[in-house]
C-alpha cells in the first residue's frame, strides 16, 4: 500500500465547511504532520503482520491525544469532543487501526471512569490513561451477548471484602494490551439491564488475562481480543458508579463513543476520497487523465459531498456534547449515516481504481476494508436507527 505524504494530507478535500478557531487549526496541521512522518511509512506493515503500534500509541500519549476530553487537573489535555474529532479523523485518515486504538481509549474506557468513577478511581486513573502512561479497555460485548446488553453472562459476585468475576468478553478494542478494563458485569441477574454493573479490572489480577487475539478483515494493526476472568477477584472500591447502574452508565459512555466512530468513519473516508483524486489525475485512458470523464467526476462530487453532509452532523454532536446537551439522538445520527456514507465511498474508491483497487500496492483495498467496522462497532446501524426512532418519538419533531 503506498505511503500517504504530507502534501496528500492538506488536500482541501479535509477542510471543513465552516470556521476552526486558530488552535483547532494548529491542532490539526500538528496531527497531519505527525501522521505523515510517523504513521504513513509503516501502515502496510502493520497492516499485513498485525503489529500494535506501540511506539506511535506512546508518543500520541506525549503530544496529549490520549487525554483529549479530559481536564488537566487529570492529567488531560481540557479540550472538547469537536478537538476530539478533529484527532480522530486525522489520524484515521491515515490509518484507521490508530484512530480506534485512540477512540476505544478515550471515549470508552478512560470517559467511564471519568463519569461514572468517584474522585479517588479519578485521581487514580485517569492521570495514568491521559498522559498514555496507561491503556485502557472497555468490555461490554460478549460471545453471546453484542447488541441485546441483557443476554450479559459474565458474572460479579459478591464476596468478603470485593467481587468475584468469572466469563468471557469478545471483540475487546486495546484488550491485550490494556493496563486496565472497565468491565460489565451481571451483579443481579433478576433485574435484567438494572442488575448489570461496572468493575475496574487491572492488567496482572489473578484470574484475568487476555485470550484470543481476533483476526480480522480490516483495522488490523488495532488489537481486538478476547478478555478472560477466572474466578477473578476485584476490591470493593473497583466498583464504579453505583450497583446495578453499569449499563445506565454504559448507555451515556456510548452517546461519546458514537461521535468517535463518526468522526472514524470521516477519516477513512477522506482517506479513500484523497486516495481517488491522486489516481484519477494520474491515470490515462482514452489519450486522457481519466478526472476529465464527467462519469468520474460525478462519481467524486457524490463522495465530496456526502463526505461533507457526514462531517456537519458529526460536528454538529461535537459541539453539543461540549454544551453539556443529550446527545443521544444526535449521536447516533452522525455515527449511523458517518458510518454508511464511508462505506459507500470507500466502495466508490475501489471502483475508480480499476482493478488497481483490488491491489494492496494502492491504499483502496485497505480503507476498503477498514471501513466496515464501522457500522458494526459500538452499536450496529440497525441499533442505531432504533435508537434514533426512540428520540424522535419522544420529542418534539421542531428539535434540532
Amino acid at each position: 500500500m503506498g505511503a500517504v505524504t504530507t502534501d496528500e494530507a492538506e488536500s482541501r478535500v479535509g477542510t471543513y465547511p465552516f470556521l476552526l478557531t486558530d488552535d483547532q487549526e494548529q491542532l490539526r496541521a500538528a496531527i497531519r504532520k505527525f501522521a505523515a512522518k510517523e504513521i504513513a511509512p509503516h501502515v502496510s506493515r502493520w497492516d499485513e503482520t498485525g503489529e500494535f503500534p506501540a511506539d506511535v500509541v506512546r508518543q500520541l500519549g506525549e503530544m496529549g491525544l490520549l487525554g483529549v476530553v479530559f481536564p488537566a487537573e487529570y492529567g488531560g489535555s481540557g479540550l472538547g469532543y469537536v478537538d476530539y474529532v478533529l484527532a480522530i479523523e486525522e489520524l484515521s485518515a491515515v490509518d484507521g487501526s490508530v484512530g480506534i486504538i485512540v477512540a476505544a481509549h478515550n471515549s470508552l474506557c478512560t470517559n467511564h471512569i471519568f463519569l461514572a468513577g468517584n474522585e479517588e478511581q479519578r485521581r487514580k486513573y485517569v492521570p495514568k490513561l491521559a498522559s498514555g502512561e496507561w491503556l485502557g479497555s472497555w468490555a461490554l460485548t460478549e460471545p453471546g451477548s453484542g447488541s441485546d446488553a441483557s443476554a450479559a453472562r459474565t458474572t460479579a459476585a459478591k464476596v468478603d471484602g470485593g467481587w468475584r468475576l468469572n466469563g468471557t468478553k469478545t471483540f475487546i478494542t486495546n484488550g491485550g494490551h490494556a493496563d486496565v478494563a472497565v468491565v460489565i458485569a451481571v451483579t443481579d441477574r433478576e433485574k435484567g439491564t438494572h442488575g448489570l454493573s461496572a468493575f475496574l479490572v487491572e492488567k496482572g489480577t489473578p484470574g484475568f488475562r487476555a485470550g484470543k487475539k481476533e483476526n480480522k478483515l480490516g483495522l488490523r494493526a488495532s488489537d481486538t481480543s478476547e478478555l478472560i476472568f477466572d474466578d477473578c477477584v476485584v476490591p470493593e472500591e473497583n466498583l464504579v458508579g453505583a450497583l446495578g447502574e453499569g449499563f445506565i452508565d454504559a448507555m451515556r459512555i456510548l452517546d461519546g463513543g458514537r461521535i468517535s466512530i463518526a468522526a472514524l468513519s470521516l477519516g477513512i473516508a477522506r482517506g479513500a476520497l484523497d486516495a481517488s483524486l491522486r489516481y484519477v489525475k494520474d491515470r490515462r485512458q482514452f489519450g486522457k487523465a481519466i478526472a476529465e470523464f464527467q462519469g468520474i467526476q460525478w462519481k467524486l462530487a457524490d463522495m465530496a459531498t456526502e463526505l461533507d453532509a457526514a462531517r456537519l452532523l458529526t460536528q454538529r454532536a461535537a459541539v453539543l456534547k461540549d454544551a453539556g446537551k443529550k446527545v443521544t439522538r444526535e449521536s447516533s445520527m452522525a455515527k449511523l449515516y458517518a458510518s454508511e456514507v464511508a462505506v459507500r465511498i470507500c466502495n466508490e474508491a475501489v471502483q475508480l481504481h480499476g482493478g488497481y483497487g483490488f491491489l494492496k500496492d494502492f491504499p483502496a483495498e485497505k480503507f476498503y476494508r477498514d471501513v466496515k467496522l464501522c457500522t458494526i462497532g459500538e452499536g450496529t446501524s440497525e441499533i442505531q436507527r432504533m435508537v434514533i426512532a426512540r428520540e424522535i418519538l419522544k420529542v418534539s419533531p421542531s428539535r434540532g
